[in-house]
């Protein structure tokens, strides 16, 4: 029997990926007032956010950042969350590597043939960029595919510069010519989410900072023993079961698969938990199934709308294969000419021998890579050079290092949409160089959910005692899935405790878009 003479809010937080977490730990600050419940099917938290352990002997460096990678200077929640328990992003300015040959290469480090063929339309993309923005309502939401040629750009242009662009930094995949073109226009001029200044030669002028995350399996593992410590109950390797949502309360179960009598110790506790409310962290298409004949019209309208996509990571070793499908080292025949001060100074510094720096790579060093399929140009493959991007392998190196030989860096290869596998190269890879293969379970940015999702969660939020939170809300960031599950909290009655201007900035845009709540600053302040 549950002894219902606690006065505290008793609260059941589905999902312990970084919105669960999130929510969690903003609970956990008033525990006079909430007594927290955090299930998660995986044995262990973080979700997508996990390490995998490497031979440091044979690659440089012992573990490696798989599902979550890093992020821009905009993550200022996930930052804070790392520094609490004494762990640091570190930048890194960013280089990219666009297409393979003459063809169809172009970066940001150096002008290539490409850019000077598209010189024209490049400087029009400018300029249609004022346009989404000033036209927002009616032109933001056009899927990009239609903007394109609403504005006549060519549709090598679209293939072969804007799609791999936006397809790379938001993980929109396949599925880029059906994204919204606000995205698009928020890349380059949202304070947001900017990540590059335009530039009407080159299109894109600099290398901007990103940061890399410290090992995540270890961050996680910190954060969890710490809510554990601070009375959060944590059921792992436990699929929770919908069995009653009224105006009573929440009544969840294990499901009848989970092994939990052996694998969570006091397991048989959980039998027919009773809760006050309950905060959603898992995929939408996995809180409908959770919700079953529970759930509302206007939940399965909203959460049916959420479209996922099956994608393949494959990390590995096999720098053949890598080069064979992406260009990874400066080549005279794919610069173009300098003929400005400013693509001169990019052709110095790319034709150098890449030697590390702390903030990255001096030297054409590329860290992102896209390739469209020949036979089916708007489709894409994506590529990391890990040890190029993730910090641990530059500070094993030292500063001012020559990057090692080719063959002893780590990639990774992601393969998108597996209903699209005929077009994936995956078998060139060889299988004894193969660290790691992992499947995931992405949605898609479509303009669909932008008219349909996003708006949509200020209906079903708060309401039959059921908060949603999750980077599928908004877009695909770690930072929205933080700002998620806060705001799960802030709805609650939990305090949100401002630390920076933007931060809270950003927490309370996030707020009124997926609550329809505005955020009280003055109720907050010390």
């Amino acid at each position: 029997m549950d002894d219902r003479s606690d006065s505290r809010k008793r609260v059941a937080i589905i999902g312990a990926g970084a919105a669960g977490m999130s929510c969690a730990s903003t609970l956990a600050k008033h525990p006079q007032n909430y007594e927290v419940t955090l299930f998660d099917t995986a044995p262990h938290t973080g979700g997508q956010a996990i390490s995998i352990p490497l031979d440091d002997s044979r690659h440089g460096a012992s573990w490696l950042n798989e599902g979550v990678q890093g992020g821009s200077p905009i993550f200022r929640h996930t930052f804070n969350f790392f520094r609490r328990y004494g762990y640091e992003p570190v930048a890194v300015k960013l280089q990219v590597s666009f297409g393979k040959g003459p063809d169809s290469f172009w970066t940001n480090l150096f002008p290539s043939p490409l850019v000077d063929q598209f010189s024209d339309e490049i400087q029009k993309f400018g300029r249609v960029l004022k346009w989404i923005k000033r036209l927002m309502p009616f032109l933001g939401i056009l899927p990009v595919k239609t903007m394109l040629r609403l504005f006549r750009f060519s549709t090598a242009f679209g293939n072969k510069m804007v799609l791999p662009l936006l397809a790379l930094f938001l993980g929109t995949g396949n599925q880029t010519p059906n994204v919204p073109s606000v995205l698009l226009e928020r890349l380059f001029n949202d304070k947001n989410m900017r990540l590059w200044d335009y530039d009407p030669d080159t299109l894109l002028p600099n290398q901007s900072t990103m940061y890399t995350f410290p090992n995540l399996s270890d961050f996680y593992r910190d954060w969890s023993r710490d809510l554990s410590s601070r009375g959060v109950h944590l059921r792992l390797k436990t699929r929770p079961e919908l069995l009653k949502r009224d105006k009573q309360g929440i009544t969840l179960r294990p499901h009848p698969a989970t092994n939990d009598a052996n694998d969570n110790p006091g397991g048989t506790d959980l039998l027919c938990e009773e809760f006050d409310e309950m905060v959603i962290c898992c995929p939408a298409d996995e809180a409908k199934r959770l919700l079953g004949k529970h759930a509302t019209w206007r939940e399965k309208y909203v959460l049916g709308g959420v479209r996922f996509f099956n994608d393949i990571t494959i990390t590995h070793s096999d720098s053949e294969y890598f080069d064979s499908i992406f260009e990874t080292r400066y080549k005279s025949h794919l610069c173009a000419k300098g003929n400005s001060q400013s693509r001169e100074d990019q052709i110095s510094f790319s034709q150098k021998t890449p030697r590390t720096r702390k903030d990255g790579w001096e030297g054409f060093a590329p860290m992102y890579y896209i390739h469209s399929y020949e036979s089916d140009p708007d489709k894409i493959e994506m590529g990391f050079d890990c040890t190029n991007y993730q910090h641990q392998f530059r500070e094993a190196l030292g500063e001012n290092a020559i990057s090692p030989e080719s063959d002893r860096h780590v990639y990774q290869t992601i393969f998108l949409n597996d209903e699209q596998k005929h077009l994936w190269t995956w078998k060139g890879i060889d299988d004894s160089k193969i660290i790691d293969k992992r499947w995931w379970h992405q949605f898609g940015h479509r303009w669909q959910h932008y008219l349909r999702v996003v708006p949509g969660m200020m209906f079903i939020n708060g309401k039959n005692r059921t908060l949603y939170a999750g980077a599928w809300t908004m877009v695909n960031m770690h930072e929205i899935a933080c700002i998620s599950g806060i705001a799960a909290a802030y709805r609650l009655g939990a305090e949100y405790e401002a630390f920076d201007d933007f931060a809270e900035d950003f927490f309370a845009k996030y707020l009124l878009v997926s609550h329809g709540v505005r955020y009280k600053r003055s109720a907050n302040a010390m």
